[in-house]
């Protein structure tokens, strides 16, 4: 089963999915490092998710973890309002989104796992960008997340504690639940994702995203893809990387090298990009835009389906493996 933040939904029933987005973003440490980083407006992305449905979009990621904006309520009302079925994501993300005193930096590996796995199970921790997920405050939801998302740069690359990776592991282990990897580059790809299937994940549970950001070594996305590994690719309409064209043509390449089976798309919202904050191109823009020149330029409509609903229903599935299971 597929686990929004509403319940569990049949992967046949999932329908057009973004596979990563951000459709709300408190103000707060994240804001600090780029002011982007900060959709609190209910309104406005309910309106932008309206505009998605409309358009014939019926699922959504939501990839912000908990402890660094994450707006937990707000998902599961917009959810309510919309009908857009929203999958929400525990882990953690690069550190630079925390400040220097945040609990997420003292909590040992087994508490981190258990917290990841909990929020799985039992419900989403609210409030916690400022309080201790284990303390008496905090307020526990019904509403489960449905992913573990991680994040690797540089700094964590080069930094010898690797517990929060490890963490992530023991709780995808346990849980059955997918592994969402925020990477900078192609080398950290292949880095974590050694090192996750070290650790036990299973290469069908692993989705490295960001992999087109850099235009760059074709050749570790096909070999990701061949392990079983989902490729997301999330820089469309992202013009300050490259352009449209350039991404179709990398992603036709993909198809021709026979990995349309593991490929995922979507659009890593920002203030910047969602229309109704005043941004560029808004959540209708894969559906209206992309999808026409991902056909114009060699794709099928069998390709197109596999990306945006078939792979979607598997890569996000939980419960297939796992000693818990959530399904």
């Amino acid at each position: 089963m597929i686990q929004t933040v509403l319940g569990h939904v049949n992967p046949n029933d999932l329908g057009i999915c973004h596979s990563h987005e951000h459709l709300f973003l408190a103000k707060g440490h994240p804001h600090k490092v780029h002011p982007d980083l900060w959709m609190d407006d209910y309104a406005r992305t309910v309106q932008e998710l309206t505009e998605f449905r409309d358009a014939g979009g019926m699922a959504i990621v939501d990839a912000q973890p908990l402890g660094c904006g994450r707006m937990e309520r707000e998902l599961v009302n917009a959810s309510l309002d919309t009908g857009v079925h929203v999958i929400a994501s525990t882990g953690f993300h690069k550190l630079a989104f925390y400040p220097d005193d945040h609990w997420i930096r003292s909590l040992n590996e087994e508490r981190l796992a258990e917290l990841f796995a909990d929020e799985l199970t039992h419900g989403m921790r609210a409030g916690t960008d400022r309080d201790h997920p284990f303390g008496e405050q905090v307020k526990q939801l019904d509403a489960k997340a449905g992913l573990i998302k991680t994040a690797v740069d540089a700094e964590r690359m080069a930094d010898s504690d690797k517990r929060w990776f490890l963490a992530a592991a023991a709780a995808a282990v346990e849980t059955g639940a997918s592994l969402m990897c925020h990477t900078e580059g192609p080398e950290q790809a292949l880095w974590l994702s050694d090192f996750y299937e070290k650790a036990g994940v299973p290469p069908q549970k692993l989705i490295m995203c960001h992999l087109d950001r850099v235009l760059t070594k074709p050749e570790v996305s096909r070999e990701l893809g061949r392990r079983g590994i989902y490729l997301e690719y999330d820089t469309i309409g992202r013009f300050k990387y490259h352009d449209d064209e350039s991404e179709a043509r990398w992603i036709v390449s993909m198809l021709e090298h026979g990995l349309e089976d593991r490929l995922l798309l979507g659009l890593d919202t920002t203030r910047a990009r969602m229309k109704a904050y005043g941004g560029e191109i808004g959540l209708t823009y894969l559906q209206d835009q992309f999808l026409p020149l991902l056909l114009a330029m060699g794709a099928g409509k069998e390709n197109i389906r596999k990306m945006m609903v078939d792979n979607p229903a598997q890569a996000f599935a939980v419960g297939l493996q796992g000693r818990r299971g959530l399904a």
